[in-house]
């Protein structure tokens, strides 16, 4: 399977985490109404020239070793596919199948 998707996830991280507080302070800014229009309206001029690929709403959960987009589980960062596979072995500490 290719990686490019998880590669591409991955600078998308990059780049949110480092715009982050701009981008945060740039629409906070724009926001308040008790500032001049011209002063938001700048505001909202540069959160629209920051790359695309630095909202977090860019960034989408994927599998580390299949990069399957759905169905994922958040705290292993791995598919329910794969966890599943690594739970019936035992590979995953402290996680056991449950039977009844």
């Amino acid at each position: 399977m290719s990686d490019k998707p998880n590669i591409r996830d991955h600078k998308r991280r990059l780049l949110a985490a480092k715009y982050e507080l701009r981008r945060k302070l740039y629409k906070a800014f724009s926001q308040v109404p008790d500032l001049p229009s011209d002063m938001r309206d700048k505001h909202r001029y540069n959160l629209s020239k920051l790359p695309i690929n630095s909202s977090f709403a860019r960034v989408r959960n994927r599998c580390i070793s299949t990069g399957r987009p759905h169905s994922v589980v958040e705290f292993f960062r791995i598919s329910y596919i794969v966890f599943r596979r690594l739970a019936s072995r035992g590979s995953l500490m402290g996680i056991k199948k449950l039977s009844w």
